[in-house]
């Protein structure tokens, strides 16, 4: 790996600075470790429904076990959204070119999941109901189960980071050369991957 250099014009003196220089690494690992911390709850809740087979009400994730009340305050949930939210959007500008896109990608289908989350949050929060449904309702869900619902969401947001994240640790001669970053690998041979 090169040494970290700070970007033309300025040095690299702020927190979203080292973030996406310096940092970003270290930065794209814990945020990695929050979003599969996210995973854990959706995956190990659908487990307990549809393997378990618990009742939606006692299928709570992990956390939702020793904290019930996360679940029906909706803070995790929302607490969740909006970690996503903010992380896709600080660690952007550390990605360029292809893997740019990408993330961008997941940033704007993540932004639409924070409105659900903050419909629902907003809902839980003010004991008030929209949509004339019984519980508290994000507008998918009225179509769609939360439960599944809420995992398509985590997956067509994911999916595009792992996109992003593959192009930003294997990019092209421009795309390094762009980069503030030194997350990418060395290249081994006169080529690049």
């Amino acid at each position: 790996m090169t040494a970290y250099t700070a970007p033309a014009g300025g040095s690299a003196t702020g927190l979203l600075d080292r973030l996406n220089g310096a940092r970003h690494r270290a930065a794209l690992n814990v945020f990695m470790l929050i979003v599969l911390a996210h995973w854990a709850e959706h995956l190990t809740q659908a487990f307990q429904i549809w393997v378990l087979d618990r009742p939606v009400k006692q299928s709570r994730g992990v956390l939702g076990q020793w904290f019930p009340w996360l679940v029906s305050s909706e803070w995790l949930h929302y607490g969740y959204a909006l970690v996503m939210l903010a992380g896709l959007w600080f660690l952007r500008k550390g990605f360029v070119g292809r893997a740019r896109t990408w993330w961008m990608v997941a940033f704007a289908i993540q932004f639409w999941h924070h409105i659900e989350h903050l419909l629902l949050f907003v809902q839980a929060q003010a004991g008030v109901v929209f949509f004339g449904q019984a519980v508290p309702t994000s507008v998918a869900q009225l179509v769609f189960p939360r439960v599944e619902l809420h995992l398509f969401y985590n997956t067509v947001v994911f999916l595009p980071m792992v996109v992003a994240m593959y192009y930003h640790l294997r990019p092209s001669p421009t795309e390094r050369a762009e980069a503030d970053c030194n997350c990418a690998p060395e290249l081994v041979s006169s080529g690049h991957r």
